[in-house]
């Protein structure tokens, strides 16, 4: 049952003063944000997770945008928002849709037959053609053993990779310097039967490689990609002899179809110093999408129904965003952007982005703002972020970590925008490294193998019943005990750490009230990094496209 704390939080605001945070050039804001924190509960977040899924289950086991689960996603947000007395609007446009409509297969036939395993040891690209091919394998200009930092190869992303490729041999691309799709066009004029993209092989490039091609990308033909060690190992039998390769994809590609944005925006504060805080509504095709990223709506759509409850008036708008078509292209927040006049622009102070905040093997991640740890910054006011939610983690005697600014998710934007930018998230296909366990709990190896902040990410098994939809019982079973059984709810075990949902919605509820009562001002300058991945027109979604 929601919590009804009014009373609680009007005093505490007013009396309290827990937290003193620098968010501008003077501006010392002391707010109390403990009621809020407490009002807002994994309980009722996970309850509106259930709906999620029951929406999911009622159609096609998907809430992926242009289709009736994302529609009854977003009328069942806007239903309880308009209950609660925001003003609530939707952005419609189109976008191209993908989707797989049968397993995809990545085998060696020869020299020894090997059968890898889809969404472990490869992904079909996003946007990729579709096909069934059995043909010899051919390495396009790799470097091995990869250069001392990323983008070191230009596999395929020339022509004059190809001279001397033979048509109708599937070709074997590494990751570096141009965008996948660049790579993949490459290849189909030089007349390749299929693409095989293997990650660089840097440290944090040697993960199996889940690339987008982007929704223009128009040849037929099937694309995968996969990791540097398998890569790798092909590249070593190509020089011993040759590697024949069973590649199948089964694609649809759907041009203009319709989806929307969701706003809710509070009635009271000031609309020229706009507090936006968004998460992806969407989840990908192949499954409900519970903690990608319905972790990150549903703590949203909590929070706002917490705020509006409580009788909090703040002194900045509150601007509440569901993004559709993320899993597409960052497409729904791209578009908001692009829809704004600069002086709407201007008014927004910062944008806050939630995606992925209840991972089963979560860690603590609060995006880079000051580019300190990866080198690639927001504009200005985004280090100001990242220090609030490093501070708040600190006065909870909680560990945090920066992650990257590497514009993968609907930030993006934003930063390209000039607007500052931070937010949260608990991982995704990489895996937990042993020195994290001490700090988040979990397991960094399970049976031999590395364990991942989410071993369900983009599958079917994102719900709440993982198990029941195809994961490892075993593995997810040693997950729930290792964290006294945060994974259940209603007891099953599902993909959702509660313990780390509400750690993160608490810090998601600190964050955003802090803004909202700020009387400073954190004024974006576009003075984003030169290293940032828009700026180097490294568009990346749900996908790497590069």
């Amino acid at each position: 049952m929601r919590k009804r704390v009014r009373a609680a939080l009007a005093v505490a605001i007013a009396t309290t003063v827990l937290f003193s945070t620098v968010v501008g050039a003077n501006a010392a804001v002391p707010t109390d944000t403990s009621g809020l924190r407490e009002a807002v509960t994994a309980d009722a977040i996970m309850d509106h997770l259930a709906e999620l899924q029951k929406i999911a289950d009622n159609n096609g086991d998907t809430r992926a945008s242009g289709t009736p689960g994302y529609d009854a996603s977003i009328d069942y947000i806007e239903e309880l928002l308009v209950a609660a007395g925001y003003e609530v609007t939707r952005q419609n446009f189109l976008f191209n849709s993908f989707r797989e409509l049968s397993e995809p297969v990545f085998e060696q036939v020869e020299p020894t037959a090997v059968t890898y395993v889809p969404n472990v040891d490869f992904f079909t690209a996003e946007y990729s053609g579709s096909g069934d091919v059995t043909e010899p394998l051919q390495a396009v200009d790799l470097v091995l053993p990869p250069g001392p930092t990323a983008s070191s190869s230009t596999s395929g992303c020339e022509m004059e990779d190809f001279a001397d490729f033979v048509e109708g041999n599937i070709a074997l691309i590494q990751r570096g310097t141009c965008d996948f799709s660049v790579k993949a066009h490459n290849a189909f004029v030089a007349g390749a039967a299929g693409v095989i993209i293997f990650n660089e092989g840097q440290e944090g490039r040697t993960e199996t490689l889940a690339a987008t091609l982007g929704d223009t990308f128009a040849d037929n033909l099937p694309v995968i990609g996969t990791s540097f060690e398998i890569g790798n190992d092909l590249a070593a039998l190509l020089e011993a002899g040759e590697v024949v390769i069973h590649l199948a994809t089964d694609t649809l590609i759907e041009l203009d179809v319709p989806t929307q944005n969701l706003f809710a925006e509070t009635p009271t504060g000031r609309d020229d110093r706009v507090v936006m805080a968004g998460a992806h509504l969407d989840s990908v095709p192949a499954g409900p999408g519970i903690n990608d990223n319905g972790s990150g709506s549903a703590a949203l759509l909590e929070l706002a129904l917490q705020i509006a409850d409580s009788g909090i008036e703040p002194r900045n708008s509150i601007r509440f965003a569901w993004w559709g078509a993320e899993e597409a292209g960052l497409v729904g927040s791209q578009r908001y952007v692009d829809s704004l006049t600069k002086s709407e622009a201007k008014d927004i102070e910062l944008y806050l982005n939630f995606d992925m905040i209840g991972s089963p093997n979560y860690a603590r991640f609060v995006y880079d703002g000051d580019g300190s740890a990866f080198g690639i910054k927001g504009p200005t006011g985004s280090a100001a972020i990242e220090e609030v939610f490093e501070e708040y983690f600190a006065s909870q005697d909680l560990a945090s970590e920066p992650t990257a600014f590497d514009g993968r998710s609907d930030y993006d934007a934003f930063i390209t925008a000039g607007i500052p930018a931070g937010g949260l998230f608990t991982g995704a296909e990489d895996n937990k490294t042993a020195d994290q366990v001490p700090l988040y709990g979990g397991l960094s190896t399970f049976d031999g193998e590395a364990v991942a902040y989410d071993p369900c990410y983009h599958q079917a098994c994102d719900s709440l019943d993982p198990i029941g939809d195809g994961a490892d019982a075993d593995l997810y079973e040693a997950l729930n005990d290792a964290y006294d059984g945060a994974l259940e709810y209603l007891g099953v075990i599902s993909n959702v750490n509660t313990t780390g949902l509400e750690e993160m919605s608490d810090a998601v509820a600190h964050a955003v009230l802090l803004y909202a009562m700020s009387t400073g001002s954190v004024s974006g300058t576009g003075q984003a990094s030169d290293q940032t991945m828009a700026a180097q027109g490294e568009r990346l979604g749900a996908q790497f496209r590069r």
